[in-house]
């Protein structure tokens, strides 16, 4: 029953509010089943367009006002990246998705650097994943357009509607905090997923991942996004600070306390009442700041150093680290009634090397912040930089990656493009094979078929190594329904497997 209601839940999100505007979407294929298919998918929702050629479609642009289109990735004539190409000439603000197969990693690429892809769709498709991959292009359009709109009322609104649309600005980038977490992969939207859900209440969250994986971005969108959002955020490293100054920090302190306590100090927790405290590297707390954490979870209680009476505090906690704390607990170095205190909800984010088909969405995200900084105008990275971007282990994850391209754009000199050569030696030195090209990859110079061969072999090595179905979906990222009709698809039975 549970499953049901998610899933009606997930279909009717999906689709657009009530009164809100019939989008034009444009749909590209040389194929008339996927044009009919995906016509028959949005047409209920949205005015929908169609043509079997690039040439043809922009055609129907230089006529018609369309907010989206959808492209297919191989098309005769002119490709769906040089269709791309176009539609941005044309009009930059257009949503652009690419409709692609699992194999063609580099063309997806080059997709994402010449065709600047909103978001890429696997074949098959399901309709609810797809309408779902619909709404947020559009949603993300419909910000644009608003955020113009904002701009040219700020410049000439007065002083009283000035601040007013400044709250406004708050209100709408918190609600949008979401969309500074960059990241399509199945690992990234089971994150999605979760956080949709938690911000919007006020459990304690506690977020594990290796360092540079994004923990204090996440934290701030789950603040931002919640009922608590108009309230103050802080934050503290608990591993910058010896015990007794964290304890002042966090708590706060009385005149005469300690020495040099010369007077009153508010604590962050008072600081932050009624809205969030991010408690960074908990796991390294001592086991003395560790009992007093476990007092402000369980009564909502603070004590500042040399006070006689306790405080009151009404504060979101969310902690992150970046240790094992189930090893520490069993250890005996966190104690485990404030681990599971701080894990009502625990989110894990994944390393960037289980997400690499994010790697060049932040890359260009970091080349445009890192441009318009140094006033620069490199336009992208040329498709053997960008293997070696997606090939690098990342250690350091997200914000390794941000690093290496802050100093790519130093050094860049008068170049247009990022290349191979302006890449850092440990970079220029992971080669593209083994993170890039399958281990397996099918002899046979049709795409359709090899891209099915390709996707069998997969499926069969999923389900050998996980063991069961379930496991294997779970996987490969994909729902085992989509699965199951996949594997029918291509006639595999269970004998096969």
């Amino acid at each position: 029953m549970g499953d049901s209601t998610d899933r009606d839940r997930a279909i009717q999100g999906a689709r657009p509010e009530a009164g809100s505007k019939r989008y034009g979407i444009l749909i590209v294929d040389d194929e008339e089943a996927i044009l009919e298919s995906l016509r028959l998918t949005l047409s209920g929702d949205y005015r929908v367009l169609t043509a079997p050629t690039g040439k043809e479609a922009l055609e129907i642009l230089e006529r018609e006002p369309v907010a989206l289109v959808i492209a297919d990735q191989v098309m005769p004539g002119m490709s769906g990246v040089e269709f791309l190409e176009k539609v941005i000439e044309l009009d930059p603000r257009i949503m652009r998705l690419m409709l692609t197969g699992y194999a063609d990693l580099s063309s997806i690429v080059r997709a994402i650097n010449e065709g600047r892809i909103y978001r890429y769709i696997a074949k098959p498709w399901e309709p609810d994943d797809l309408r779902q991959n619909v709404k947020r292009a559009l949603e993300a359009y419909e910000l644009a357009g608003e955020n113009v709109q904002l701009a040219s009322a700020l410049a000439d609104a007065n002083e009283r509607l000035r601040k007013e649309n400044v709250y406004l600005r708050r209100q709408i980038e918190g609600r949008y905090a979401f969309d500074q977490i960059l990241g399509s992969s199945p690992a990234m939207n089971r994150v999605f997923d979760v956080l949709e859900k938690v911000a919007q209440t006020d459990a304690t969250v506690l977020l594990s991942g290796e360092t540079g994986t994004g923990k204090d971005l996440v934290a701030r969108a789950v603040h931002y996004s919640g009922t608590r959002k108009d309230r103050p955020f802080v934050a503290q490293n608990c591993g910058a600070l010896p015990e007794t100054l964290l304890e002042s920090e966090l708590f706060g302190h009385k005149r005469g306390a300690f020495t040099g306590a010369h007077a009153d100090k508010l604590g962050l927790f008072e600081v932050a009442n009624g809205g969030t405290i991010f408690l960074d590297e908990i796991g390294e707390t001592e086991p003395g700041m560790q009992v007093r954490l476990l007092r402000v979870l369980q009564d909502g209680e603070i004590r500042p150093l040399g006070a006689a009476e306790t405080r009151k505090v009404d504060v979101r906690i969310i902690a992150a680290t970046n240790r094992d704390l189930r090893k520490d607990v069993k250890e005996g170095r966190f104690r485990e009634d404030l681990f599971y205190r701080l894990r009502v909800v625990e989110i894990t984010l994944p390393p960037l090397r289980e997400r690499q088909i994010d790697i060049p969405v932040l890359a260009h995200h970091f080349l445009d912040r890192f441009n318009k900084k140094m006033g620069k105008d490199l336009r992208g990275f040329t498709n053997g930089a960008m293997e070696r971007l997606m090939a690098n282990h990342w250690a350091g994850n997200v914000r390794e990656l941000e690093n290496e391209i802050e100093r790519t754009i130093v050094l860049s000199g008068d170049a247009q493009t990022i290349s191979v050569e302006m890449l850092s030696e440990d970079i220029r030195g992971e080669g593209p094979s083994g993170a890039i090209a399958p281990a397996w990859a099918p002899d046979d110079p049709d795409l359709n078929r090899a891209v099915d061969a390709l996707k069998s072999h997969m499926i069969l090595a999923a389900i050998e190594e996980a063991g069961s179905k379930s496991q294997a979906a779970t996987r490969l990222g994909i729902p085992r329904q989509s699965l199951q009709k996949m594997m029918k698809r291509l006639g595999l039975t269970d004998s096969e497997t």
